[in-house]
């Protein structure tokens, strides 16, 4: 059986600050491509399927957006996946 180490410095560390802060910059984009489309928390929610919390929860970070939705809602607020990448992840 064939081991691959894995080297602590070459995986990100998800609960450090960098990467807080970086999750935070992603959460204000995520909240600025809303407000640009024109769509309240509410009319995202009908257009997603889901409750109006939701929407409300992954804008303040109590709810994690997963690769799938991103891009699902990035389809639905007429941005690139690229809009959502912060200056860090380039």
């Amino acid at each position: 059986m064939l081991l691959l180490a894995h080297s602590s410095a070459a995986r990100p560390n998800l609960k450090s600050k960098e990467y807080v802060k970086q999750y935070r910059r992603f959460l204000q984009k995520l909240k600025q491509a809303r407000k640009d489309s024109g769509l309240t928390q509410a009319e995202v929610s009908r257009l997603i399927g889901q409750p109006q919390s939701f929407v409300s929860k992954y804008e303040s970070g109590e709810r994690r957006v997963d690769f799938v939705e991103l891009q699902f809602l990035a389809k639905t607020f007429d941005k690139p996946i690229d809009f959502f990448r912060t200056p860090d992840d380039a």
